[in-house]
C-alpha cells in the first residue's frame, strides 16, 4: 500500500491526488504567532471563559490531545483546557493563504478541482505516468506549499477522488499515503465505515444497527438489504466499500479572480539585488500563468513580509488591459521600492488581478504595451 512497486504499470490508469492542508486555520494563525507553536489553539468564537455561545472552527492538533474538535461549543472547548490559545476567524487572510496555495498546485495539475478552502484533488500533469512518479509529485507539492507559505500539508494519491481523499486523512499531519489499484481493498477494508467520505453520524448508526461497523462488512453486505435500508444510496454504499468511484475531476467554477506567487527567503536578507532577482521570478512565474489561461490584467500587487513577520500589501492599477510581463516587472519594482532598506525581509510576493479573458483582436494591442 504505501510502499513504492517499479512494477507497476499504471500509465493507463488514472491517478488522482487529494490536498489536504493540516488543521489549515490554526496553523495559520501558529505561523503568524510563532510564539504559539507547541500550543494548544483553537480558532472560532470567544470562549467567555466557558460562558461563550459559538463553536470550534478549527484547532491545532496539539488541542486535539485534549479532546477538542471542530464544530464543538466553544464553551466545552474552554472547560477541556482553559490554557489553550483562543483566537477569533481571520477569514481575509486564511483566503489570501488559500490562494496561494491553491495556485501552487494549479502550477502541478493537468487537471484541477479546489474542494473547500483547504482542499483539492488535482490529476497530475501528461509527464506523471506512474505511481512511483504520483509520489514524487505529491512531495513536490508538499515542500512548496511548506517553503512559500510555511504550513503543512497531507496528500493522499489513489486510482479515482474517493481513495485520494481517504488516504490523504491517513496519516496526518504531513502525511504522503499512496494506494495503488491493486492494493485498494487491503487499505479500506480494516477502516471504520465512518471513515468513508459521505457516510455521517446518521448513516454510521444505521450501519451499526445491521451489524455494520468495519468497511468489510459493508462490502459484504447483500446489496438488497442494503438498498432496502437506504434506497438508491444502497448501491453508493456498496461501491463505496469496494473502493469504486466514477465521479470525475471538475473544473473549479466561476472567473479566475487573481494570480499570485510568493517565495519565502531561506535566510532573512535586505540584500535589494537578491530581493528583486526574486521578484522578477516570481513575475516570471505569475506571467506564465496569465499566458496558460489567456487572461489580461489591470491591478499588480506585492507582498512583503519583514523579519517580525509584519505583512504590507501595495496595488497598483495599469491604464489598460495588458499581459505585458514588462509592466507587472516594472511595477512590481515600483512597488517594493518603499520597502527596501527598512528591515530584513522574509517574504515577496508578487500578483495581478481584475482579470479578463484575452480577447484575439486585443493581441497586439496588450501584446506591446
Amino acid at each position: 500500500m504505501l510502499s513504492l512497486n517499479p512494477h507497476t504499470k499504471s500509465n493507463e490508469q488514472q491517478i488522482v491526488l487529494h490536498v489536504d492542508m493540516d488543521s489549515f486555520f490554526a496553523s495559520v494563525e501558529v505561523r503568524e504567532k510563532p510564539e504559539l507553536a507547541g500550543l494548544p489553539v483553537v480558532v472560532g468564537a470567544d470562549p467567555k471563559r466557558g460562558k461563550g455561545r459559538g463553536v470550534v472552527c478549527t484547532c491545532s492538533y496539539e488541542a486535539r490531545e485534549y479532546g477538542i474538535h471542530s464544530a464543538m461549543p466553544v464553551s466545552q472547548a474552554y472547560k477541556l483546557c482553559p490554557d489553550a490559545a483562543f483566537l477569533p476567524v481571520n477569514i481575509r487572510l486564511y483566503v489570501q493563504v488559500s490562494d496561494n496555495v491553491m495556485e501552487i498546485m494549479k502550477g502541478f495539475a493537468g487537471k484541477f478541482q479546489q474542494y473547500s478552502i483547504d482542499e483539492a484533488f488535482l490529476v497530475p500533469g501528461p509527464d506523471i505516468k506512474s505511481f512511483e512518479e504520483a509520489a514524487l509529485c505529491a512531495l513536490r507539492i508538499k515542500d512548496e506549499i511548506k517553503r512559500q507559505e510555511r504550513i503543512t500539508c497531507s496528500v493522499g494519491v489513489g486510482p479515482n477522488k474517493l481513495i485520494a481523499k481517504i488516504a490523504s486523512k491517513f496519516q496526518k499531519p504531513d502525511g504522503l499515503t499512496i494506494v495503488r489499484p491493486e492494493n485498494v481493498q487491503d487499505f479500506v477494508f480494516p477502516l471504520d465505515v465512518s471513515k468513508i467520505p459521505g457516510i455521517g453520524q446518521k448513516t454510521t448508526e444505521a450501519l451499526k444497527l445491521m451489524g455494520i461497523t468495519r468497511v468489510e462488512e459493508l462490502a459484504n453486505c447483500d446489496i438488497q438489504r442494503l438498498t432496502e435500508r437506504f434506497g438508491k444510496m444502497g448501491l453508493w454504499l456498496k461501491q463505496a466499500a469496494h473502493g469504486l468511484d466514477f465521479s470525475e475531476i471538475k473544473e473549479s467554477e466561476g472567473a479566475v479572480k487573481s494570480i499570485s506567487r510568493s517565495s519565502t527567503f531561506k535566510e532573512n536578507t535586505n540584500d535589494p539585488v537578491k530581493i528583486a532577482g526574486y521578484l522578477e521570478l516570481l513575475a516570471e512565474s505569475v506571467h506564465k500563468s496569465l499566458v496558460k489561461h489567456q487572461f489580461l490584467y489591470k491591478v499588480v500587487t506585492i507582498r512583503v513580509r519583514y523579519d517580525d513577520f509584519s505583512t504590507y500589501t501595495r496595488s497598483k492599477t495599469i491604464p489598460v488591459w495588458t499581459s505585458d510581463i514588462f509592466v507587472i516587472k516594472r511595477t512590481a519594482m515600483q512597488l517594493l521600492s518603499e520597502f527596501i532598506g527598512r528591515q530584513k525581509i522574509r517574504l515577496v510576493g508578487v500578483g495581478v488581478s481584475r482579470l479578463r479573458e484575452r480577447d484575439a483582436r486585443q493581441t497586439l494591442i496588450t501584446d506591446f504595451t
